[in-house]
């Protein structure tokens, strides 16, 4: 158990810190408002969460470990969207339509309003 608990630690630390020091320079590189760099490495996320699964179950490409560190340790810290396109894509799969629309509606529009809530509760407690 504590070399898995290292192994993820080890590829959050890694991906956070990716994470960040890629929104800087994107953030640097395109002056705008829009979060281009939440959405570049989002997606980049995405591939790469993809790529490693699809080498998982190609069989022993990736050992376990190398799995969970890659997966849940690095994409885990460098972007939680990652997890969320692969739980929809295996939902569509596995033709679980109730379950994919129910999954797709509260990550976004509940993700979307508990940030709104968080972030309301902060404004009030410190007006």
């Amino acid at each position: 158990m504590f070399k898995s608990i290292f192994l993820v630690g080890i590829g959050g630390f890694i991906g956070s810190v990716s994470r960040f020091l890629s929104t800087q320079i994107i953030h640097k590189v395109f002056t705008t408002n829009f979060p281009l760099g939440t959405l570049i490495v989002n997606l980049i996320g995405s591939l790469i969460i993809g790529i490693i699964l699809g080498l998982f179950e190609k069989g022993s490409l990736l050992s376990s470990e190398w799995r969970l560190f890659l997966t849940v340790g690095f994409c885990g810290g460098f972007t939680t969207f990652s997890t969320f396109a692969n739980d929809t894509v295996n939902l569509i799969s596995e033709s679980e339509v109730l379950y994919l629309m129910i999954y797709m509606g509260l990550s976004i529009f509940a993700g979307i309003s508990f940030t709104f809530i968080g972030k309301n509760i902060v404004d009030f407690l410190w007006r």
